[in-house]
């Protein structure tokens, strides 16, 4: 009995191992421009290819080169999990990762497709990840695009390069590139992956000339430089930007400047040249950029993937014609940003005006511009102007400009749904950067008020139809009606360039700069005119003087 009991034993875990076999059903093989690869199918149905390889490995002399073509393969590869994370260091809170592990070699996209029902092609959702440019994954649960395909749209994520992995400027790059460029990698990187989504999207079933691209944060200013690059502005048919644009967040610098940071970095890691800088191995040279500063290595205006400043494409009306569906948060930023422990009155909040902006003509009209009628308004006040800073002017100067010269439609929201309290399970845990969550390690740790707004990046699994894959917080069903009528509203742009649909509260594109209709996205979800015009266009006026 001694040996038949291990025989009996290896022969249920063999039927249990060939029962998960059978569960997990694979997806049709698709046949790309590279090879033939086949996915998983979830289990609403849809297909689900993950890990495909849009470019070659950016590693070894390809590192800060751009993207080249992906290698072609024998056989089927099998897309069946997330391929590695792009190298960066742990900077958010809020970012969990299903990725293979983190690795140089990162340029790869993910693909989730309805069932085939027909020959008619659907519209396309590529989707850009935010993260400052420094952190973030196309793995990331609140990107997942199984939702929106299950609305009948091929939806995807990409990688791209981060940090000095994907925006390295110097000298020795420039002087290199048959282009004098330098810089840039990361954006060049989804310019490689909408041109892969040209080539081999209606393999999955996508309308190469129905292509939207999407992102928040460093995804949304993703977005506008895409619209403002010539490389890249005919490659897609509409666009969704959250909370954020290249004009006025995360700008493009001059090449120069970009080169001088390179050449500084470089100096104090006591590399003498490209090649020692190329030898070094990616954790270490994560390592020493970090100690360098996560966020040093900034947009250029590089001569290729930018020929002009991307104020100057906008102004001039260079950029893609597109429809637009763009907003931002309620509370991008919170009061403290402004008054840090000072309480939020009127005679604070002028104090503080007056520090950031003295005593002139700008700071008086600073003042009547973020004017509190009370001390009881002065938070709201305090919260409109940090975010305002922040990134929410940025995202209203891209709205304003593509009204102004793309002839094409344009949408604005403001999402002002705050997020409900986390789980009790969270137990000890603090807001994170980015709107998630660090698990605090002692009770005494101080915590920062709850939000009484939509922070920054908060609306991303409303839109995306993600509630249920974030843990953290405890949804209601108020959460889940908001999440239906924001998905909705998205689902529709990016089948029809128009977000109406039947069941929703009629949104009015933007007809011109008098009376702008924003589209207020809430339990009561509902459009008002815009009623600060008058402060973006102050602040507008200071950034032109200002450059």
């Amino acid at each position: 009995m001694k040996k038949v009991f291990p025989l009996m034993l290896l022969a249920c875990l063999g039927s249990t191992f060939t029962l998960l076999q059978a569960q997990i059903k694979t997806a049709p093989t698709v046949k790309t421009t590279n090879g033939a690869l086949t996915g998983i199918i979830e289990k609403s149905g849809v297909h689900a290819y993950k890990g495909i390889p849009f470019a070659a490995p950016p590693v070894g002399n390809l590192r800060w080169q751009p993207p080249q073509p992906p290698a072609n393969w024998t056989g089927i590869r099998k897309a069946d999990h997330f391929a590695p994370r792009t190298m960066q260091a742990p900077v958010f809170g809020d970012m969990g990762f299903r990725s293979d592990g983190m690795n140089e070699d990162c340029l790869y996209l993910n693909v989730w497709t309805p069932a085939r029902k027909g020959k008619t092609l659907l519209p396309v959702l590529v989707y850009f990840y935010g993260g400052g440019f420094v952190a973030g994954d196309g793995s990331e649960a609140r990107y997942d695009g199984e939702s929106m395909a299950q609305k009948g749209i091929v939806a995807l994520t990409v990688n791209y390069r981060l940090g000095v992995f994907g925006f390295l400027s110097h000298p020795e790059l420039t002087k290199e590139s048959p282009s004098h460029a330098s810089g840039n990698y990361g954006l060049m990187d989804q310019w490689a992956a909408l041109k892969w989504v040209q080539e081999n999207i209606a393999a999955f079933g996508g309308d190469p000339k129905r292509v939207t691209i999407a992102g928040e944060s460093a995804g949304s200013i993703a977005v506008s430089a895409l619209m403002a690059s010539p490389l890249s502005k005919d490659l897609f048919a509409g666009a969704i930007g959250e909370s954020g644009s290249v004009l006025g967040a995360l700008s493009a610098v001059p090449l120069s400047k970009g080169e001088a940071t390179g050449e500084e970095f470089a100096k104090s890691i006591g590399a003498a040249s490209l090649e020692a800088l190329r030898a070094l191995p990616a954790d270490s040279l994560l390592k020493l950029a970090t100690q360098f500063g996560t966020f040093r290595f900034p947009v250029t205006v590089d001569g290729y993937f930018f020929t002009k400043d991307p104020y100057h494409v906008y102004a001039a009306g260079e950029q893609a014609h597109v429809p637009l569906l763009a907003g931002w948060n309620s509370e991008e930023m919170g009061y403290r940003a402004m008054l840090g422990n000072l309480p939020p009155t009127k005679e604070n909040l002028v104090k503080t005006i007056q520090k950031l902006y003295g005593h002139g003509e700008v700071s008086i009209m600073m003042q009547k511009l973020y004017n509190p009628a009370t001390d009881a308004d002065a938070e709201q006040v305090a919260t409109d102007l940090a975010s305002d800073r922040f990134i929410s002017f940025s995202t209203w100067k891209w709205i304003d400009e593509q009204v102004k010269t793309s002839g094409q439609p344009v949408y604005r929201y403001l999402f002002s749904r705050p997020r409900p309290a986390m789980r009790a399970s969270m137990g000890n845990a603090t807001p994170g950067l980015a709107g998630g969550v660090i698990k605090d390690k002692t009770s005494a740790a101080p915590k920062p008020p709850a939000a009484k707004g939509a922070v920054h990046s908060a609306e991303i699994e409303y839109a995306m139809g993600n509630l249920s894959s974030n843990k953290v917080y405890a949804w209601t069903p108020e959460d889940y009606k908001v999440s239906a009528i924001m998905q909705a509203y998205f689902a529709n742009f990016i089948k029809n360039a128009d977000p109406n649909g039947p069941g929703l509260p009629k949104w009015p594109a933007i007809t011109g700069t008098d009376t702008v209709p924003v589209m207020h996205i809430d339990v009561r979800t509902r459009m008002e005119p815009d009623q600060h015009r008058q402060r973006y266009l102050f602040l507008d006026e200071q950034a032109k003087h200002a450059k």
